[in-house]
Order: C-alpha cells, then sequence, then structure tokens
C-alpha cells in the first residue's frame, strides 16, 4: 500500500551514500542543525525518493530532484527540521500511494500536518482549472493561520518551478506566471521577504515577456561606462564619510531588477534612461542609533529632497519590515536613493517571517515581530473573509489586501493602522472594527470633517463619527479598496436581501395557498418538515427566500404542501393562481424586486411582476410591450401594487426632440434639476443641422414628479417635444 522505504530498511539505507543533490542538502544542514536532526532529513529524502522512484518531471529529470531542490532553498534560509522534512515530501500525498498516517509514523503529526496543507485539491470535483487554483489557495491561507511555515514550503515549491518554468508548454508558462505575479510574489512581499519576492518577480516577467525582459536586460548590462563610474564614486563618497563619522558600515550599490524597471516605466510613464537615471544604495550598521547617526552624515553629504524622507524604523511597514530612507541630490544631477538599516533589519528585510528560524539565542524580538504581525494580518484577514462561501471571491479580495504601497494612519488616541493605496475614510472604519464601518456616517481627518469616501493619505490623523442608525448601502462598494470593507459591506447587504426575500417568499406562498382557501399555519407540521427534507432544505427560511428569488413556484409549493388534503375544495387542487391580495412594493425590497429596463415602471403606474428564476419578482408596467408574451405563463405572473408610502427614487427615460445649437443640454439639465431629479445617463439618438432627438436618463420618485419634470422641459423654447420612453 505504502511506496515508503520499510522502517528497518530505511534504517540501514541511512548509512549508504546520497545523490549529490542529496549530500548538498545534507551539509547545507548540517551547518546549522544538530547530527540527530540532519539524519531525521535524510532519511525524509530517503522515503521521497522511494515514494517518487519512477516518476519524471516535464524536463525528464527524476521527480524527486523537485522537493529536494525546494528544501535546499528552505535549507538556505535555516528552516527548522520538520519544515526541511515536509518540504521534500509535499508531493507525495498527491503524487505516490504515501499515506498520511505513514508519514505520522514516520515523521510525527506536524511534518504530516504541514505536507497536507501544501497538498493541491485536484482530486476534488471543480467546475474549472481556475476554481481549483482558488480553493487551493484558500486551504493554504487557512492553514497559514495556525502555522506559517505552509507559506514558506509553498513559496519554496512555486520558486522552484519558476527557475525550472522553461519545460513547460508556452501556455502553461503564460498562464503560472501571471499567478506568479498576481498572487506569489505579492504574498511574498506581504511576510516581509523581498528576496523570494524579486525573484519570483522576474522570473514571471521573463516568462510572461520574454521579450521585453531580455531586451531591459540587456540595456541593464550595457549601461554607459559613465554612470557605471559615477555609482563607484559615489559609492567611494559615501564610504569615506561614514569614516570620517567613526561609524562601522557596510554600503552596497543596488542595481535594479528588469522587472522593477519595466514597472516604473509602464506604471510612471517614463523612459529607460529617466528609470536608470537613479543611484541606489544602501547603507548597513551595526546599532539603531548608528542608523540617525548615518542619515545625519549622508545628509552632511549630499543634500536631501524635501518630503523624500521615511522612517520605517519609529513605524515599521505591516510585514516587518524596518529602515530609513532618504532621497539626495547627487553632483552628477542625478537622485541618489539611500536606505539605512541595522544588520537585523537587513535579514528581515531580505527574509522576512523566515528570519524567525534563523535565530538560535539571543533577542528574537524583531524577527518574532515580523511573525507576529504576519500572523495578526492572516487573522484579521481570514476572520474578515469568514462569510465568503466562494473560493474564487475569497481569492479576489485577498488580491484587493495584497497591494505593494501601503499608508499609515492615526487613530486619534495615536495607534496605527495600515491600509492600502488610495484607501478611504471608510476603509480606516473597517480596519478599526466591523460596527464602526456598519455606523460609520462621516469622519474628521486631522480635526477637518470630510465624507466617507474621503482618500487618506500617510500620517493622518482620523476619527470616525459613528449614527446608531446608520447602517451599509450598495453605493458604499463603488469607492472602499480593502478586501475587509468590501466583505463586510456584502455580507450586510446579503443578510438584508435575504432577510427580505424571506418575508416576500412568506407572502408569496400565504398568497398561493390562500388561493386554495389555506394559510401556512395550517399545514400538517410532519408534512411541511417532509417537503423541506425532500427538497434538502435545512430550514423553512431558506425555502422561503427560495420562492422569492424565482426558484420555485409559490403556487407548486402551495399544491405538493396539500397534496392529499380532504380539507382542500377539489377545484382548487391544481394549485392554479386564483384572483386575491396584491404584493405591495414600498421600495425597501433588495435584491428580491427589481424593475425593467425594457418599461421603467415608476410609483403610481399600473404594473405587473413576473418571477425570474434567481432574480425574483422583476416588475413592468401593465402597458409594457413584453407583458403580452409574458402572459403565456400565468404561473409566473404576480399580482403587485404600490404601498400608500413608497420610498427611494425610480427611473425613468425622457425622449426630447430639441434644437440641435450650442447650449440645448446645458437649458435641458437645468430644467430637469429645478424639478429636483438628477440625470444619470444622456444620449443622442438622432441628430441632423437643425434638430436632436436626446434620452435623458433621470430619477423621480413617483408619476407626478415625473409628470412635473416632463412639464418644465416642454417649457423650454428649444424643445419640440417630449415625453416617457
Amino acid at each position: 500500500m505504502s511506496a515508503a522505504v520499510p522502517k528497518k530498511a530505511a534504517s540501514a539505507a541511512l548509512l549508504d551514500p546520497v545523490p549529490e543533490a542529496a549530500g548538498e542538502l545534507l551539509r547545507v544542514v548540517a551547518s546549522y542543525l544538530p547530527d540527530e536532526q540532519v539524519e531525521r532529513v535524510r532519511h525524509a529524502y530517503l522515503v521521497g525518493a522511494a515514494a517518487h522512484d519512477g516518476q519524471k518531471r516535464k524536463s525528464g529529470e527524476p521527480y524527486i530532484t523537485h522537493p529536494l531542490a525546494v528544501s535546499g532553498i528552505l535549507a538556505e534560509l535555516k528552516l527548522d527540521v520538520e519544515t526541511l522534512c515536509a518540504a521534500i515530501l509535499h508531493d507525495t500525498l498527491e503524487d505516490t500511494a504515501l499515506g498520511r498516517d505513514m508519514l505520522v509514523a514516520e515523521f510525527g503529526e506536524p511534518v504530516a500536518a504541514l505536507v497536507d496543507a501544501v497538498t493541491k485539491l485536484d482530486k476534488l470535483d471543480f467546475r474549472d482549472r481556475f476554481e481549483a487554483a482558488a480553493e487551493s489557495f484558500r486551504k493554504m491561507m487557512l492553514a497559514m493561520a495556525s502555522d506559517l511555515r505552509v507559506i514558506l514550503i509553498k513559496l519554496a515549491d512555486r520558486l522552484h518551478n519558476m527557475r525550472t518554468i522553461e519545460a513547460m508548454s508556452h501556455d502553461s508558462r503564460r498562464r503560472i506566471a501571471r499567478e506568479t505575479l498576481d498572487i506569489y510574489a505579492p504574498i511574498a512581499q506581504r511576510l516581509g521577504m523581498n528576496s523570494i519576492k524579486a525573484e519570483l518577480q522576474d522570473l514571471g516577467f521573463s516568462a510572461l515577456f520574454p521579450y521585453r525582459h531580455a531586451t531591459i536586460a540587456r540595456r541593464i548590462r550595457t549601461q554607459p561606462v559613465l554612470r557605471r563610474e559615477n555609482m563607484v564614486n559615489i559609492q567611494s563618497s559615501l564610504e569615506r564619510r561614514l569614516d570620517d563619522e567613526g561609524i562601522s558600515h557596510r554600503v552596497v550599490g543596488r542595481v535594479k531588477s528588469p522587472y522593477s524597471v519595466y514597472t516604473k516605466m509602464r506604471l510612471e510613464h517614463k523612459s529607460f534612461d529617466q528609470v536608470m537615471d537613479v543611484f541606489g544604495f544602501r547603507v548597513v550598521v551595526p546599532k539603531v542609533m548608528e542608523c540617525y547617526h548615518a542619515l545625519g552624515a549622508v545628509h552632511g553629504l549630499f543634500k536631501p529632497l524635501d518630503a523624500r524622507f521615511r522612517d520605517f524604523i519609529a513605524i515599521p511597514k505591516a510585514n516587518g519590515y524596518q529602515s530609513l530612507h532618504t532621497v539626495l541630490f547627487s553632483p552628477f544631477g542625478s537622485p541618489i536613493e539611500v536606505q539605512i538599516r541595522t544588520e537585523e533589519m537587513d535579514l528581515i528585510a531580505e527574509r522576512g517571517i523566515a528570519a524567525h528560524w534563523m535565530y538560535k539565542t539571543g533577542d528574537r524580538a524583531s524577527s518574532g515581530g515580523a511573525q507576529a504581525r504576519a500572523q495578526d494580518w492572516l487573522r484579521d484577514l481570514l476572520e474578515s473573509q469568514s462569510g465568503t462561501r466562494s473560493s474564487t471571491e475569497f481569492l479576489e479580495n485577498v488580491k484587493v489586501d495584497l497591494f505593494p504601497d501601503e499608508v499609515y494612519l492615526f487613530t486619534p488616541k495615536g495607534d496605527i493602522r495600515a491600509l492600502p493605496r488610495n484607501a478611504t475614510v471608510l476603509d480606516f472604519a473597517y480596519a478599526v472594527h466591523t460596527d464602526v464601518g456598519d455606523h460609520a456616517v462621516a469622519a474628521r481627518v486631522d480635526k477637518k470633517l470630510v465624507p466617507l469616501r474621503t482618500r487618506l493619505s500617510n500620517g493622518q490623523t482620523v476619527e470616525i463619527i459613528t449614527a446608531p442608525s446608520a447602517s451599509p448601502s450598495p453605493g458604499w462598494l463603488e469607492f472602499v479598496v480593502s478586501s475587509k470593507a468590501r466583505t463586510a459591506i456584502r455580507h450586510y447587504l446579503k443578510h438584508l436581501q435575504h432577510e427580505d426575500a424571506v418575508q416576500l417568499g412568506h407572502r408569496m406562498l400565504d398568497r398561493a395557498l390562500a388561493a386554495l382557501r389555506f394559510s401556512l399555519d395550517r399545514v400538517a407540521p410532519d408534512r411541511l418538515e417532509k417537503y423541506l427534507t425532500d427538497a434538502r432544505f435545512r430550514r423553512l427560511e431558506e425555502l422561503l427566500a427560495d420562492i422569492a428569488m424565482g426558484n420555485r413556484m409559490p403556487q407548486q409549493v402551495a399544491a405538493a404542501l396539500l397534496q392529499g388534503d380532504e380539507a382542500v375544495p377539489r377545484e382548487h387542487k391544481s394549485g392554479r393562481l386564483a384572483d386575491g391580495e396584491q404584493i405591495l412594493i414600498s421600495g425597501t425590497e433588495r435584491g428580491v424586486v427589481s424593475f425593467a429596463n425594457c418599461c421603467h415602471p415608476v410609483p403610481g403606474d399600473d404594473i405587473l411582476g413576473y418571477l425570474t428564476s434567481g432574480k425574483g419578482i422583476v416588475v413592468h408596467r401593465l402597458e409594457c410591450a413584453n407583458v403580452p408574451e409574458y402572459r403565456k405563463s400565468p404561473e409566473r405572473l404576480v399580482a403587485m401594487g404600490w404601498d400608500s408610502n413608497v420610498e427611494g427614487h425610480y427611473r425613468a427615460i425622457l425622449r426630447a426632440e430639441v434644437d440641435n445649437r450650442p447650449g440645448v443640454l446645458a437649458q435641458v439639465a437645468a430644467a430637469i434639476a429645478e424639478a429636483q431629479s438628477n440625470i444619470d445617463n444622456v444620449e443622442y439618438q438622432e441628430r441632423d443641422l437643425h434638430m436632436a432627438v436626446m434620452h435623458f436618463g433621470i430619477e423621480v420618485s413617483h408619476r407626478k414628479h415625473l409628470a412635473d419634470v416632463i412639464r418644465r422641459v416642454r417649457r423650454l423654447k428649444v424643445v419640440h417635444g417630449v415625453g416617457r420612453l
């Protein structure tokens, strides 16, 4: 059953030599782990090699070379023995006969749990490849919340796959590269693992746009001699100044990668020469106070650019990154970008949460802090997405939360909140708490009153103003950018829609039962329970909501509930709908009642409802040209009317014949505005030298309001005719 090496045989095999690739891994592992743990890694290799025996990669190499390379990447980061063993075995559950019980017996539950967490879900039945990838990603994110080593294995797995992607087909290369750039590189950046992030980005760029990558890489390699000399001169000047100040230091010149050059050219609309005309240096010093000393030294050497200094030591980025950033004027006319940090900060900047496992002794505050921040981010992310049922929706929401740029904001008490670029006041409110976001009405930004859609900038202090009666509206989704805000608003609106659907479905079923001279209260409980069980509904509310959404005909449900009941008169047992009480529209129905675009009914019109599967009731004017066709399906027709107090605004279309000359549109728009109506769309339908026909989409409260708008427009001398479509 198992493809693993039997335990006794494995123990004996540990004494045998291993292939060079495995030997190199063991040499790296032996440099920082004790002998007994090195032996565990060796045993994992033997078990994995036996399990994958005979399997080949697309390149033709033995399959074991891939998990071995993944473990090697993690060994370079000095990860613990459980992670290394899981990396070697990470494809065994999916691609071999090796079972989870065998992994537990040989390597313990932690290793088995890690392997299980990174296993793809290929054996499940998905509608398409994208859904499979999304569900696999969701499982990985859930596993990350309990053990961050899952994502380290997954990132190393993706990195090696990208290093060997040439063996894949053209379509597969593009798909994997796009996924890498959209998902895995941003996750690496969000976890502070900049070295892996940079390599994933460059490999993804090369696979997606090979010609562009090759062209930019060649231009970088063949930079003019003058520029190379200038860079050496600036670095020498920096080092001399730091020596004069007595600061122990390491200065490294930073060369842009092809991907970073391409991104900057595309987003900032710059030429290659403009992008490359910036010198970048990293100054690494022993202690935090020396960072600020070094900052003063470089500012004394070259004049800093105003407003281009950032202190990420005092206020670290959300992924734990710490450094001082400054931009200086160079003597050669090009800006100089300088980053100043300690050795520990530099390690964490490159390796992020992986640096946590590199410290055997001493203070882990910084590396542990990066890990804690990553876990906080994951916990908040998963809590905010707990109501999201679709894996594809979850994936899209997480993409939103992986913005590379962030703004740092303060609460009135001085707490820091990191939000995506272009975040609004409402995003900040939801970052504080979901209840704060749900009841937000405005805010004070730096003590100035602003609306919820106001975009925020770095360093602002934000105080949210709430009201108990306030609640989310669909319009909020148009301007929020954070996944937490978007998910919370959608969840609230779906909850309201469900409540409204239940109420409407109850009215529709009652009406259908009343046509049979019965009521829902008189249906025998055991008969109702049997119907719900047979139809696979857990509760009556689910059935009622399904009726309101047009997925079940209320007459058919009523007939099924009363089938065989002798109390129902024979002439009514067919379930046909008799004339009865109208369902009244109040304007508060959300998502279960919509208004047809073919006739745009407004309060005061004679109307009829048509039950449409998945949409609920679609309301039409009785005079609509489509109604005769709908009458062919009488079981779907719903008698509708307007409540005495109808809320909201309703769309109507005006057709106006006007003079074709300048200023006419402004005159018509002013007349509509004077009638307290908004214009949401204007279209020219016909036009010649003298006349034009225009359609105005407007919002009105009721039929009388619409008549008032028409009267005001008709009075204009430039208007020759106006009417409702």
